[in-house]
């Protein structure tokens, strides 16, 4: 429960809400997209869905870097 509701609260925050959680193409990977660290290597995940595409990250800062050059990232999710 506590987890689900960490979720929501971010992605309330971030602009989308559950709904677009729930209907986003799933997230593929076991790492953050941007540091490549375990999905759980601190805390629990962070969600967020970018154009339709749930992301996940490892922490917080990771979505700042994210967010600067989408691209560099999402190649990631076509290997």
């Amino acid at each position: 429960m506590k987890n689900t509701l960490l979720i929501i609260a971010i992605t309330l925050l971030l602009g989308c809400n559950s709904t677009d959680l729930a209907n986003a193409k799933a997230y593929p990977l076991k790492t953050c997209i941007v540091s490549d660290n375990d999905l759980n290597s601190m805390g629990d995940p962070v969600v967020i869905v970018h154009e339709g595409q749930q992301i996940k990250f490892c922490c917080k800062p990771c979505i700042k870097k994210f967010k600067k050059d989408p691209a560099k990232f999402l190649v990631k999710l076509e290997e």
